[in-house]
C-alpha cells in the first residue's frame, strides 16, 4: 500500500457505513487522518460503528446533524448510494469540500495496476469472466468493487505484480477525481439511474469518468456499436480499443457469426464459447481484449471460455424439470438487459417480468417478443407489462402476486421444450430488498416444484 501523505492529519467525514464506509474509515485512520463517521443507524444497533469506535474513530449515529460540516472537515467520503441531493453532501459541495467515494482512495493507495469495468449492463459478467481468465493465465488478479470486496480494502493489500479487476458503477465513478485505471472497459450505455443523475447526459458523464484521467499509456475498450459510447470514447486520451459484435473491424476486437478477430485478424472460433447470447458475446470480447493486452496466454483464455457459463442472477441456468429449462436473469432491471436475455434464446419462452415502476417504456422489447408464448407479470408494473405483452401478440398473460406465486403459474403453462426465463426489466425494490433476493426466491420456487 502506498502510504500517501495527503491524508495525514486531515479531517475527514465518512458519510454512511455499510461495507464501503467501514473500509474507507479504517483505511483513512491508517493513513493518519482524523476520521469521523456519520451513519443513520442508531449506535446501539450499529455493530460497524461500535467496531470503529473501539479503533479510535469518532462516530455520530442515529441522525445527521445539520451543522455537521461546521467542524472543519476537509474531505467527505460518502457511500455511493447516497445522492448528491442529500443535505450534507449538498452542503459540502456548496462549501467546496471534495466529495469522494472509496474508489478514489483505492486508486491513491494502490501499488497494483487497476482495470476498471463499467457500463449499464454486462459489468459483473465481464468482471467475473476476466478474473477467471487472468487467474488461469497466472496473472495474479484480485477482484473488487460491486462484485467483490470493497475496492480500497483490496488495493490496500495489493502488490505491484498483481492486477485489481474492479467493477464500477456510475455512483462510484462520480466520486472520483484522479482515478485512472490502466485499462478501462465501457460495455454499453442504456437509460438507467436517471432519478440519481438527473439526465442521460449526466449519467453518461459519470460513466466517462472511468477514462477521463487516462493517458496515451492506458487503454479504453469501448462499445463501437453504440454511438453515444463511441462518441464519448473519442474524448479519451487513452489508446482506443473498439469492440463490435456486428462484423469484423480492422482495429480492436470484433466478431461475426463464427469468428472473433483481434486487430482484424482471426483470433479464435466462437464455437469454444459456453456463454449463451449476443450480449454475452460482447462481454467475452471485452474480457478477451483485456487478457490480450496484459499478455495472458491464449490457451488460458480458451480454457476458461469453454467452461464459463455465467454469473448468478445473470442469465443463470438453474436447472431443468420435466424437459423445461429455467433461467434466472433477475439482474435484468431495464429493458436493454431483458432484450439481451430474450435474444439469447430460440426456444419458446415463458417470461417472468415486472417490478418497481419508474415509468420506463417497454417498447424496446417489442421486436423481440415474437417467441414469448406466455408472460407472467408481477410487482408494481404487472398490469402495465401485461398490457404491453398483449399488444405484442402474446396470447397468454397472467398476473402473479410474487415470485413464489409466479414460478408455479409459469410451470403450469409450460410444455416440454419450453424455457422459463426470469428477466424482469424492472428493479426489485417494490417487493424485494435486492435483485439477488428476487433471484434467490425464483431459485427456491424452482426447487419447490421438484419436491
Amino acid at each position: 500500500m502506498k502510504m500517501i501523505e495527503s491524508m495525514k492529519d486531515k479531517k475527514v467525514l465518512v458519510l454512511g457505513l455499510a461495507k464501503s464506509g467501514v473500509a474507507a474509515a479504517e483505511l483513512l485512520h491508517k493513513l493518519g487522518a482524523f476520521v469521523t463517521v456519520n451513519d443513520a443507524k442508531p449506535f446501539e444497533d450499529n455493530k460497524e460503528a461500535q467496531t470503529l469506535l473501539h479503533q479510535g474513530i469518532t462516530v455520530i449515529c442515529g441522525h445527521h446533524p445539520e451543522d455537521l460540516l461546521d467542524d472543519g472537515f476537509e474531505l467527505v467520503v460518502k457511500n455511493p448510494g447516497i445522492p448528491y441531493t442529500n443535505p450534507i453532501v449538498a452542503d459540502a459541495i456548496s462549501r467546496e469540500i471534495p466529495v469522494w467515494t472509496e474508489v478514489e482512495l483505492a486508486y491513491l493507495v494502490s501499488e497494483a495496476p487497476m482495470i476498471g469495468i463499467t457500463g449499464s449492463n454486462g459489468k459483473t459478467t465481464t468482471t467475473s469472466l476476466l478474473f477467471d481468465v487472468l487467474k488461469e493465465g497466472s496473472k495474479k488478479p484480485l477482484i473488487a468493487g460491486n462484485i467483490g470486496t470493497v475496492a480500497c480494502g483490496v488495493t490496500a493489500d495489493a502488490s505491484a505484480d498483481e492486477l485489481v479487476v474492479t467493477e464500477l458503477s456510475s455512483f462510484q465513478l462520480m466520486g472520483t477525481e484522479s482515478f485512472k485505471p490502466h485499462i478501462a472497459i465501457w460495455t454499453n450505455l442504456f437509460e438507467a439511474h436517471i432519478d440519481y443523475h438527473g439526465s442521460m447526459e449526466e449519467y453518461a458523464k459519470a460513466k466517462f469518468k472511468v477514462t477521463e484521467n487516462q493517458t496515451a499509456e492506458d487503454y479504453l475498450i469501448y462499445n463501437a456499436d453504440q454511438k453515444i459510447v463511441a462518441d464519448f470514447a473519442q474524448q479519451s486520451k487513452a489508446k482506443l480499443i473498439p469492440f463490435s459484435s456486428n462484423g469484423r473491424l480492422a482495429e480492436g476486437i470484433s466478431a461475426d457469426d463464427t469468428q472473433i478477430y483481434w486487430m482484424g485478424e482471426p483470433y479464435l472460433e466462437q464455437s469454444v464459447i459456453a456463454l449463451p447470447g449476443k450480449h454475452n458475446l460482447e462481454n467475452v470480447l471485452c474480457a478477451v481484449a483485456t487478457a490480450i493486452l496484459v499478455d495472458c496466454p491464449k490457451d488460458a483464455i480458451i480454457k476458461v471460455l469453454k467452461i464459463f457459463t455465467g454469473v448468478k442472477h445473470r442469465t443463470q441456468f438453474i436447472g431443468e424439470f420435466n424437459q423445461v429449462k429455467f433461467y434466472n436473469d433477475s439482474k435484468a432491471t431495464n429493458t436493454l438487459a431483458t432484450k439481451s436475455a430474450i435474444s439469447a434464446f430460440s426456444t419458446p419462452l415463458i417470461l417472468l417480468a415486472g417490478g418497481l415502476d419508474r415509468g420506463h417504456s417497454f417498447e424496446a422489447l417489442r421486436p423481440y417478443m415474437s417467441h414469448v408464448k406466455v408472460v407472467v407479470a408481477s410487482g408494481e408494473t404487472a398490469e402495465r407489462f401485461a398490457e404491453f405483452a398483449r399488444s405484442c401478440g402474446v396470447k397468454t398473460v397472467v398476473l402473479a402476486d410474487d415470485m413464489t406465486d409466479a414460478v408455479p403459474k409459469a410451470f403450469e403453462l409450460s410444455e416440454a421444450g419450453d424455457t422459463i426465463l426470469l428477466s424482469p426489466s424492472c428493479a426489485s425494490w417494490d417487493q424485494y430488498p435486492s435483485f439477488e433476493k428476487r433471484g434467490d426466491l425464483f431459485i427456491e420456487a424452482f426447487e419447490a416444484l421438484q419436491k
